[in-house]
C-alpha cells in the first residue's frame, strides 16, 4: 500500500467516523465536539490525499473540494455565523464554480460544483441541524457520483458512507420534529 493511498484511506476512515459519530444531545460549541474535530482532522488529511493524487495526474476538483472543506472546517471550528459562513463558502464556492468552468471536462463537472457548493455549507452549519445534515447528504451524493464517473473509487466510497451517515441523520432529525 503506498503512501498516497494509506493518506486518503486514513483521512476517508476518519471522515466516515465523524459522519456516523452520534450528534451531541445537548448545544455544545465546535471545538469541544469530537465530531466536529473528526471533520476537521479528515478534511485536513484528504487535502494532503487530494494535493498528493494531483500530483501523480488526478483530478484538480478534488483539491478545490478538500480546500472548499478545509475552509468550512475553519469557520465551523471557530464558531462563526451561519449567515457569515454562508458569505465566505457562497464566495469560496462561486470561485471554484467559475474556475471548474473554466476547466470544463464534461457534464459530470455539474455534479462536482453542485456538490461541493452543498458540502461546503454542509460544514458550515451549526451541528444537530437538519439543514447541516441535508447538505451533507445531498453533497456527498453528487460527488459519489462525480467521483464514480471520475474513476476515483476512494472518494466515491468515502461519500457513499458519508452520504449514508448524514442521511440516517436527517431521518432522525425528521422523527424528533414530527
Amino acid at each position: 500500500m503506498d503512501y498516497i493511498f494509506f493518506t486518503g484511506l486514513l483521512g476517508s476512515l476518519v471522515l466516515v467516523t465523524g459522519a456516523a459519530w452520534p450528534e451531541s444531545k445537548k448545544s455544545v460549541k465546535p471545538i469541544k465536539s469530537v465530531k466536529d474535530w473528526l471533520f476537521a482532522f479528515g478534511g485536513v488529511l484528504m487535502l494532503f490525499y487530494a494535493i498528493l493524487g494531483y500530483n501523480v495526474g488526478g483530478s484538480v476538483f478534488f483539491v478545490f473540494l478538500e480546500v472548499l472543506v478545509v475552509v468550512a472546517s475553519i469557520l465551523m471550528m471557530l464558531d462563526i455565523d451561519d449567515r457569515i459562513d454562508f458569505v465566505v463558502i457562497l464566495i469560496s464556492g462561486v470561485a471554484f464554480i467559475i474556475w471548474s468552468l473554466l476547466l470544463f471536462e464534461g457534464y459530470n463537472t455539474v455534479f462536482f460544483i453542485i456538490g461541493l457548493s452543498a458540502i461546503g455549507l454542509g460544514y458550515a452549519f451549526k451541528m444537530g441541524t437538519l439543514r447541516r445534515n441535508l447538505a451533507l447528504t445531498f453533497g456527498s451524493v453528487l460527488i459519489a457520483i462525480f467521483s464514480y464517473l471520475s474513476a476515483s473509487f476512494l472518494f466515491f466510497w468515502l461519500n457513499v458512507f458519508f452520504a449514508v451517515f448524514s442521511f440516517y441523520y436527517v431521518v432522525l432529525g425528521l422523527k424528533n420534529k414530527i
